[in-house]
């Protein structure tokens, strides 16, 4: 029988003056249980008192309406919370929305037991990545938004009760459920061995020469984006704003654009972003300055 564990974070920005750095110390933990066939059977939700740092970031305050005296009142070390958590995990699949909420549990349990792994894990999936491809959502330049999925789904939510770590679980897991395939989840879940955690903890980086050997040149091309035809290129490659960049020229249309290719490296992939700049029209006539009036 498997679980399905669904998790979201609250967390304070915190300086560590052990690591002499900035530290997300996690403030709140929420999660949703969700039984195979895919019924909320419990939920988890523990504010957690922050050792490190003895003030709460005022945006986090303002976004979650947590307040320092309740994270006080409360009296739960992130260990003593960790280890209720573990019992209700058990051996089951933990998703969470996005990698981001991963990498800090890994940042705490780095800091409080000085493991770079999280040992009670085994498998994990990203529903970000997971619904993007469910929802045929493939916009490389922004990665889709937990409220932009659920109202693509038809699922209500007020704004207002969203930023605590229980509630956006719960939306997390109405979303999963209304998206649900198995074969599709069986691709986006990895088991976590040390594969998965140099891919999690890979930092993607933007490609800037051609020399390199992740730069495809033969998808240095460009149709046009008014009749798609493929366009001839007028100037050499440059690079500007992290992306090469060159002029091109459509015959049938008579017009010049600039191509922009941005490739970024992934952990076992490369990304390919094309875009197309219009071009000011040379022969189009610039308005004449106006006269200064002679004193």
């Amino acid at each position: 029988m498997m679980n399905y564990i669904v998790i979201d974070f609250e967390f304070n920005g915190a300086y560590s003056k052990r690591h002499h750095r900035f530290f997300n110390e996690i403030i709140e933990f929420g999660a949703v249980k969700l039984d195979e066939n895919l019924i909320m059977v419990d939920t988890f939700s523990e504010l957690v008192t922050p050792q490190i740092s003895k003030k709460l970031n005022s945006h986090v305050s303002q976004l979650t309406h947590i307040k320092m005296d309740e994270l006080k009142e409360c009296r739960n070390t992130f260990t003593h919370v960790l280890s209720k958590f573990k019992k209700f995990l058990g051996d089951g699949v933990l998703l969470s929305w996005g990698t981001s909420d991963v990498l800090v549990l890994m940042e705490n349990v780095r800091y409080f037991y000085g493991e770079e792994t999280l040992s009670f894990l085994s498998s994990y999936c990203n529903l970000q990545s997971y619904c993007e491809d469910a929802l045929d959502y493939h916009d490389r330049s922004r990665q889709m938004g937990l409220s932009t999925c659920a109202e693509q789904l038809g699922i209500g939510f007020a704004d207002g009760d969203l930023h605590r770590a229980l509630t956006d679980a719960e939306l997390t897991s109405l979303c999963f459920q209304k998206l649900y395939d198995p074969e599709l989840f069986e691709r986006h879940t990895d088991v976590c061995d040390d594969r998965f955690y140099q891919k999690i903890t890979f930092k993607n980086y933007n490609i800037y020469d051609l020399r390199d050997p992740n730069v495809n040149r033969k998808e240095m091309f460009f149709l046009c984006d008014k009749c798609g035809r493929k366009a001839f290129r007028r100037s050499k490659w440059r690079v500007k704003n992290k992306t090469f960049r060159a002029k091109f020229r459509c015959f049938r249309c008579r017009r010049d654009f600039e191509g922009r290719i941005t490739f970024k490296k992934c952990f076992d992939s490369v990304k390919v972003l094309k875009r197309i700049a219009e071009l000011p029209d040379p022969k189009a006539k610039e308005p004449k300055p106006t006269e200064q009036p002679k004193h």
